[in-house]
């Protein structure tokens, strides 16, 4: 397997900011136990993303979660982000955006690359989920793309989630 990517945490100043902006509250207590993605076994594609906070929803809710993480990759890659697939079969949970698409340039985006993942308990069976905090809830895949032979794009990524449709 070619290794072509690293996790990290963003800065505390960064992941507290975010929290506070997300939650209304401190999050300086939940910095230190934020875990980085890992694969479950050797054979796993995905690694998967854990919540920092529990997390409860009951249909139809939605919660946004800041993860404390970011990833660097080489150009070439993206990093693909889908609900857990057992989760994602009992209760419906969906990510609010379908496919989360993190860009090898995000890394270097204004807001560190911290990663927000936005889910929603779709259940039609009247299923509440319920997390704790350092339960994984998502899990990100990494892929290789390519561009077409005209390609010019040459736009330099400035902030963070949606900056490019600016």
């Amino acid at each position: 397997m070619k290794r072509i990517a690293r996790f990290e945490k963003v800065s505390k100043e960064q992941f507290i900011g975010d929290w506070l902006d997300t939650f209304g509250e401190d999050g300086s207590s939940v910095y230190d136990t934020i875990t980085l993605p890992r694969r479950a076994t050797k054979g796993s594609a995905g690694y998967d993303i854990c919540t920092p906070r529990a997390v409860t929803l009951a249909p139809g809710e939605t919660a946004k979660i800041p993860t404390g993480i970011r990833v660097f990759m080489e150009e070439g890659w993206v990093f693909k982000i889908y609900p857990r697939s057992g989760l994602g079969f009992k209760f419906r949970l969906q990510l609010n955006n379908t496919v989360g698409i993190i860009d090898s340039d995000y890394y270097n985006a204004s807001n560190e690359g911290h990663i927000f993942i936005k889910i929603t308990n779709d259940s039609n069976e009247q299923k509440t989920v319920s997390l704790d905090a350092g339960d994984a809830f998502a899990q990100g895949i990494f892929d290789e793309y390519g561009i077409t032979f005209d390609d010019d794009a040459d736009g330099i990524r400035e902030g963070g989630f949606g900056s490019t449709g600016k």
